[in-house]
């Protein structure tokens, strides 16, 4: 299994658009078929340091995270973050 971590911090940090994007990122549930877990967290510790959304997501194997990252929902949600995130930070690690 593969697991594929992604932190973000918004430009706009208050609470209802950090929520917006949030439901952005679990709209992807159901909807891509090798999309084996997908996880939403929000920082709720809100420090200098933190990030403000964290995406968790599982894929059965490279190609499935490959097939995933051209997806085209996912390529919708890439539009979306694009516009709205000021960095990001990713892992991606067999688990």
């Amino acid at each position: 299994m593969i697991t594929h971590i992604v932190f973000f911090k918004l430009k706009d940090r208050s609470p209802e658009s950090i929520e917006r994007t949030a439901q952005v990122l679990r709209d992807m549930e159901g909807k891509i078929d090798e999309l084996r877990h997908l996880e939403v967290g929000l920082d709720v510790l809100h420090s200098e340091r933190s990030y403000d959304i964290a995406l968790v997501t599982k894929f059965d194997s490279m190609d499935d995270l490959q097939a995933y990252q051209v997806h085209p929902v996912h390529k919708k949600v890439i539009e979306h973050m694009t516009l709205v995130r000021e960095a990001s930070v990713s892992v991606d690690y067999e688990s």
